[in-house]
């Protein structure tokens, strides 16, 4: 369903939940507000979910886990409060998230490290707290990851060394510590 770069407004409607057999649901460049509705979970054959530069408010809704099929989730540019849902564990086959540019907070969920098919992670501009999760070095297939202008804490963890097939990294505009570690050499 694409519905992208229009003018369209008001929320997604919950009856979006009877579209079981979508893929791909597009409705990036418009004026929606509201949540996204928790029936987005029935949703489980989706493969992209692209709901970026409206504005949505809210929490991710834990729902989102029952789309294990989902392939990219770009749900940036929006106004989405709260913490990261633990349940995005479950998004194995995901390879694309970009959450930037919100209100996110809580810590950067250890679940992440799950999500062993992310190429591209993006959770800049948000309000995240915490440290990098250790977690993050099973990311073996991450080439993008993007942290800068949270709030985060704490060292930067020797395990970023594992991400040999890194090609861009930001970290910037945190309250990180310590010194550089020696295994990012290995990047």
């Amino acid at each position: 369903m694409y519905l992208a770069n229009n003018q369209i407004t008001g929320e997604i409607p919950k009856e979006i939940g009877h579209l079981i057999n979508l893929q791909g649901l597009y409705l990036y460049d418009n004026q929606l507000i509201g949540e996204i509705p928790k029936e987005i979970g029935k949703l489980t054959n989706l493969k992209w979910l692209r709901l970026y530069n409206n504005k949505i408010t809210g929490e991710i809704p834990k729902e989102i886990g029952k789309l294990t099929n989902l392939q990219g989730l770009c749900l940036y540019n929006n106004q989405l409060t709260r913490e990261i849902p633990k349940e995005i564990r479950k998004l194995i086959n995901l390879g694309e998230l970009s959450l930037s540019n919100n209100q996110l907070t809580g810590e950067i969920p250890k679940e992440i490290g799950k999500l062993i098919n992310l190429q591209d992670l993006d959770l800049s501009d948000n309000k995240l707290t915490g440290e990098i999760p250790k977690e993050i070095g099973k990311l073996t297939n991450l080439e993008y990851l993007y942290l800068y202008n949270n709030q985060l804490l704490g060292k930067i963890p020797i395990e970023i060394g594992k991400l040999t097939n890194l090609q861009d990294l930001d970290l910037n505009n945190n309250q990180l510590i310590g010194e550089i570690p020696k295994e990012i050499g290995k990047l």
